[in-house]
């Protein structure tokens, strides 16, 4: 039997939310005990924890964990060799979602049974080593501070944008209700609830963030759409979400595949921490074939997106002969509320492009310490930018498309466009309704050129 005590020396200050430890072993090679083919060790292990040296051990899981063995002899297989080690690959281990207590301790036993093979043929283990993998004090203070002081930022410009719309006259459009829901999901995944988890033994909180992750990954892919799709002018079917099922639809499905493939790890994780979706044959390769297929599916989508942006563009620029004809101060004000329009487009194809590379990245890294092979680091600058980036996104774009209440001269015409002056002005994007079209609607529409 091995036994180890891990301790916490973060919980004095803030807990550690979630924690990996990978094993591996070291075998030495011995012409009469050659590791088999398909090796598989067995190990029968017990986690327990608690909080002062003097307390009793709390058990929080006792399983059998099976695990292959992996592993290549560079020598030669001959006696003189005989005492050199094998060189073998990590094995994922024990995946826990929170780590509140002070001390946590591993019983390990590896029973020996021949009539059932049961550790039979894996050669002579000499000594078992553990990789740990968390999140650290310095960064969990980061983290923490991050989450709470954006949370009453995304929220206080939420509100603000929804009473700017409850203000008009008309129901507000498809548009901002994309862009409120957008910033509803912001909030949630802002929410600081990894505060509970100093007083509270929250083991579902890597799952509780995986799935905050995902609503706001399928709201964010969605409204990138929908925001492409509003400002299409040669489109008829507007301001409807029915109008986008081709390609929301495709989103929703992902995000429930995502969902499951989180759900058959994490979620029988809350149980048995020892469980690993990646210690089958099967289970490995529908992993790693998740991986590449949701690659493969958002690079597609960035190159749809980049298409969509391409036609609003062309849209826009085609259009544009009807600014010589109005006044200077109009033409002046279109103008730059063009060049904004445009900025703000491009600001959006970066965004979804450094999500894109964030999410594969990301899921890389993390199968990487669960399959081997070519390392990808990502720091946590990087983390907490794209992270800080999805924020300034979402603050821009309610601050941005919130109604205006601006006036320009009562005596100013506008040409073939047909804005009257007193009207209320604003970005959004929109079809006709009580107050009329918004300005950059009546730009471009097919009925400004005829």
């Amino acid at each position: 039997m091995a036994g180890a005590i891990i301790e916490n020396m973060s919980t004095k200050k803030l807990c550690i939310v979630g924690g990996i430890l990978l094993v591996f072993q070291i075998i030495a090679f011995l012409v009469g005990g050659l590791i088999g083919e398909n090796a598989e060790v067995s190990m029968d292990v017990s986690l327990a924890y608690r909080d002062d040296m003097v307390a009793e051990w709390t058990e929080m899981a006792h399983e059998r964990v099976p695990r292959k063995l992996k592993c290549t002899f560079t020598s030669p297989k001959t006696p003189e060799h005989e005492g050199r080690y094998y060189e073998c690959d990590v094995l994922p281990f024990m995946e826990i979602g929170s780590v509140a207590h002070k001390y946590y301790l591993l019983n390990i036993r590896l029973p020996v049974n021949e009539k059932k093979k049961i550790n039979v043929g894996i050669g002579e283990i000499k000594d078992i080593r553990f990789v740990g993998i968390h999140q650290n004090g310095g960064f969990t203070k980061v983290w923490f501070a991050m989450k709470t002081f954006l949370t009453p930022s995304i929220f206080i410009i939420m509100v603000w944008y929804w009473r700017r719309i409850t203000m008009m006259s008309r129901p507000p459009v498809l548009l901002e209700k994309v862009i409120f829901a957008l910033g509803i999901s912001m909030t949630f995944i802002n929410i600081p609830v990894e505060w509970f988890s100093i007083g509270f033994d929250w083991t579902w909180m890597l799952l509780f963030g995986d799935i905050r992750q995902g609503i706001f990954y399928a709201m964010l892919l969605s409204f990138w759409i929908i925001f492409c799709g509003e400002h299409m002018m040669d489109q008829h079917e507007r301001n409807h979400i029915a109008g986008y099922w081709k390609q929301v639809g495709p989103i929703a499905v992902g995000s429930f595949c995502l969902f499951i493939f989180d759900m058959c790890e994490r979620g029988v994780q809350l149980t048995n921490p020892f469980y690993s979706i990646w210690t089958t044959d099967v289970g490995t390769e529908l992993a790693m074939a998740f991986i590449i297929v949701a690659g493969i599916c958002l690079c597609l989508y960035f190159l749809f997106l980049c298409f969509m942006v391409f036609q609003v563009f062309r849209n826009i620029s085609g259009k544009q002969s009807s600014l010589p004809a109005m006044s200077k101060v109009r033409r002046l004000h279109y103008e730059g509320l063009i060049f904004r329009f445009k900025f703000l487009m491009l600001i959006t194809l970066a965004c979804a492009a450094m999500t894109v590379i964030f999410f594969i990245v990301s899921q890389v890294t993390e199968g990487h310490w669960k399959w081997g092979g070519v390392t990808v680091q990502v720091n946590s600058a990087f983390f907490t930018g794209i992270y800080g980036m999805w924020n300034l996104y979402v603050f821009a774009l309610m601050f941005l498309y919130a109604p205006s209440h601006k006036n320009y001269g009562e005596d100013q015409s506008n040409g073939n466009l047909g804005v009257h002056s007193g009207e209320e002005l604003q970005l959004t994007t929109t079809i006709t309704h009580v107050d009329g079209p918004t300005e950059i609607y009546k730009l471009t529409r097919k009925e400004a050129q005829e």
